[in-house]
C-alpha cells in the first residue's frame, strides 16, 4: 500500500504519510483544476466513510464501495512509498504520462479520496498491494502533462467504476 506520497503543490514539494491526519491527495478534476482532498480516514477520525487510505480494486468491483457513491479520479503524484512484507520502505517514481487511480467516496457533504490498489503482478513480490497505475496519451486540449487514460500497468482489466475517470 502506498504509505507515503510526494507531489508538487504551487511549485513546492509536498510529502505526506498516511498516518498524518492532515494528509491530502491531489485530485485532478475534469476541468483540469487541482483539488486537495483528505486522504482516507484514520481510526480516531469520526466519519461514516471507510477506515484506511486504500480501496482494493476487488472490493470496488464487488460493490463494497457503492454506498459511498464512488467516483474514479486521477491522482497526479510524483512518487509513492511502499512498505514490503519485511517492514522496509522504498520510494517509487511515477513516470511522466502516468498517474495513480484514486476513488472519491462521499457521505453527505463529506468526501475523502482513497488510493485504488491491486495485487502485484510481477513475479514473486515482496509487496502485498500495489497502487493502480494508469497511463495515457497527452491530450492537446489539456495542459502539458495531463493525460487521457489508455491502459493499466501491472493489470489489464477495465475501469472498475461506472463512467470515466474524472
Amino acid at each position: 500500500m502506498a504509505n507515503g506520497v510526494f507531489f508538487k503543490r504551487d511549485g513546492a514539494d509536498v510529502r505526506f504519510y498516511f498516518p498524518n491526519p492532515k494528509a491530502v491527495l491531489p485530485v485532478l478534476t475534469r476541468s483540469n483544476a487541482m483539488q486537495f482532498i483528505t486522504w482516507g480516514r484514520r481510526k480516531k477520525e469520526k466519519s461514516a466513510l471507510p477506515l484506511g487510505g486504500w480501496a482494493p480494486l476487488e472490493s470496488v468491483q464487488s460493490g463494497y464501495w457503492d454506498e459511498w457513491q464512488p467516483r474514479p479520479v486521477k491522482l497526479p503524484l510524483t512518487q509513492f512509498m511502499e512498505q514490503d512484507i519485511f517492514g522496509n520502505t522504498q520510494w517509487f517514481d511515477i513516470t511522466d504520462g502516468q498517474f495513480i487511480q484514486g476513488l472519491l467516496a462521499r457521505d453527505g457533504k463529506e468526501q475523502r479520496v482513497y488510493i485504488v490498489t491491486i495485487l502485484p503482478q510481477f513475479g514473486v513480490s515482496v509487496y502485498q498491494r500495489w497502487p493502480r497505475i494508469l497511463s495515457g496519451t497527452v491530450d492537446p486540449a489539456r495542459p502539458k502533462g495531463l493525460v487521457k487514460p489508455l491502459h493499466t500497468h501491472h493489470q489489464s482489466i477495465g475501469l472498475p467504476f461506472r463512467g470515466n475517470i474524472s
